[in-house]
């Protein structure tokens, strides 16, 4: 029997992961944009234009290319769909003769495995294949305006958390602040990214860290670089 819950849980889970991977770009390449300007100028104002702008830019593109990517992916799973439903109705038994195949193919014997096609075929044909064949739920198909609207929103979050940090810290210590906020936020995020995805924490979290220190680092040793040279 087709289960479109649990088609559901998996969509549900995989946006979840999605957010979550949101988040740590916007959190790394904000505090990396930050800590860049930083490095060159003690100003707050160039620095929060720097994080603001790029929170913007960033959540815009990261929106519209996963509705674009999305979109596509959806597109491509209604074709999938409209082309079982032809193949349905131009050879029914041949259909039938498919799926019992199937699930004869798991384990299940030819009697057995030609019952279930017949009663499957007679409740959802179309969801039956689809299931059956491509692991594809009809009711649960890829949402492009949702998966653009979690990511944009998951971006944001993450990004706000440098700006605030850079923001609401004291001058003589904004920039070690923001950084240990950073590391802290991938901490986090590392943990629940790992958890979703069933992973080890550790490996999963240091990472994830690493990767964020090496990108602040950076960034902030080439703003001081040029803000030296006066470029």
């Amino acid at each position: 029997m087709v289960d479109g819950g649990q088609g559901r849980n998996a969509a549900r889970l995989n946006w979840l992961r999605a957010g979550v991977l949101g988040a740590n770009d916007g959190i790394i390449s904000t505090a990396g944009l930050i800590l860049g300007v930083a490095g060159a100028t003690s100003a707050i104002g160039p620095i929060l234009t720097a994080g603001i702008a790029g929170l913007v830019a960033g959540a815009v593109s990261m929106a519209l290319g996963e509705y674009v990517s999305v979109s596509s992916q959806r597109d491509a799973e209604r074709a999938l769909i409209a082309q079982e439903r032809q193949e349905l109705l131009d050879d029914p038994d041949g259909e039938l003769a498919e799926l019992a195949a199937i699930y004869r193919s798991k384990g299940i014997s030819p009697a057995t495995a030609r019952l279930v096609a017949a009663e499957l075929t007679a409740h959802d044909p179309v969801a039956a294949h689809l299931d059956a064949e491509l692991g594809l739920d009809p009711e649960a198909l890829t949402n492009p305006t949702h998966a653009a609207v979690s990511s944009g929103i998951s971006f944001t979050a993450g990004a706000a958390l440098p700006i605030l940090a850079v923001a609401l810290a004291p001058a003589p210590i904004r920039i070690p602040v923001t950084f240990v906020a950073v590391l802290v936020a991938l901490v986090l995020t590392g943990q629940i990214s790992a958890r979703l995805g069933g992973a080890g924490h550790r490996r999963a979290v240091l990472r994830l860290v690493v990767g964020g220190a090496a990108a602040m680092a950076v960034t902030y040793a080439i703003g001081q670089l040029l803000g030296v040279s006066g470029i």
